[in-house]
């Protein structure tokens, strides 16, 4: 992960992009990014969302390389280590979701 920040910190330096990368812009075009990853399954079946081709498996891994640019470039930003904070948060769930009374279930944890 640290070789990943350094690399996209020089990358946005040496094209003085640093003044665009705003927490804002950030989260902006990380929600650009998540929802073109959204566009690839509108309209597709359950079961054509699990079956993807090479070359819409490939498109995807393209978008979900900028979604992982942009939340790590936000993470940098704000001095949040995205690995730290989603164990972190994975612990929490698993407070909130226990397997004995979620296990098979799809439901809130505010609907258990």
């Amino acid at each position: 992960m640290h070789e990943l920040v350094k690399r996209l910190r020089r990358f946005a330096e040496e094209r003085e992009w640093e003044q665009f990368h705003s927490p804002k812009n950030l989260s902006m075009a990380l929600s650009v990014e998540v929802a073109e990853i959204v566009e690839h399954f509108q309209w597709l079946t359950e079961e054509e969302s699990r079956c993807l081709g090479d070359d819409k498996r490939a498109e995807l891994a393209e978008e979900i390389g900028d979604v992982m640019i942009y939340l790590v470039n936000l993470s940098d930003k704000l001095g949040i280590d995205p690995l730290r904070a989603a164990s972190e948060k994975l612990d929490k769930n698993e407070k909130k979701y226990p397997v004995g009374l979620v296990k098979g279930k799809s439901l809130k944890y505010t609907e258990y």
